[in-house]
């Protein structure tokens, strides 16, 4: 993992929009760029899951306040392969693991005392197994990228904004933008 002062540099905010256009933003771990694509992995039952099951097109942002620094990526959410998915879950830390299974993420649940009992249950369940199976409604989302913007802070506040933009011949086309 990689810091930039005291922040994790793969921190993004993932931006998404309900089918009636609601919108939702969330921060995730950006795991790597595979394909050109940046993923990111998650609970598909969860809210950012089934927004973006229903609406793919996302936004994702870094921001690097100590740089003066901003990442815009604007893309297509589509899930990774199942393989892909089940290697990385196995090899995040088995509390990670545990907490995968135990967590009905975004559900509403009646106090922290049932996600304890619930992790107790699966810590019984997988006991002497140090790296469990995959639960089927976790996964990943590789964000193939559409549009990116580059934004660097200056004291003067014109900042310099630059974007390139895929056009319909898969060619990226580059604009200067007013800040």
């Amino acid at each position: 993992m990689m810091t930039l002062g005291s922040e994790e540099v793969n921190c993004m905010t993932l931006a998404t929009a309900s089918t009636t256009g609601r919108p939702g933003a969330r921060i995730v771990l950006l795991k790597g760029i595979e394909d050109g694509q940046f993923v990111f992995y998650t609970n598909y039952q969860s809210a950012k899951g089934r927004e973006i099951e229903q609406n793919p097109h996302v936004c994702l942002n870094f921001y690097w306040p100590e740089l003066s620094r901003q990442v815009r990526i604007d893309g297509i959410a589509e899930r990774v392969s199942e393989a892909a998915a089940t290697t990385y879950f196995q090899s995040r830390p088995r509390g990670a693991q545990v907490g995968a299974w135990a967590s009905p993420q975004s559900a509403p649940i009646a106090n922290r005392q049932v996600l304890e009992e619930r992790a107790h249950e699966m810590e019984e369940k997988f006991k002497g197994q140090e790296v469990l199976p995959k639960p089927k409604q976790w996964g990943g989302y590789g964000v193939k990228p559409v549009a990116f913007e580059f934004w660097q802070g200056r004291p003067d506040r014109l900042h310099d904004r630059i974007c390139y933009l895929l056009d319909g011949d898969n060619q990226w086309n580059i604009q200067r933008l007013s800040p």
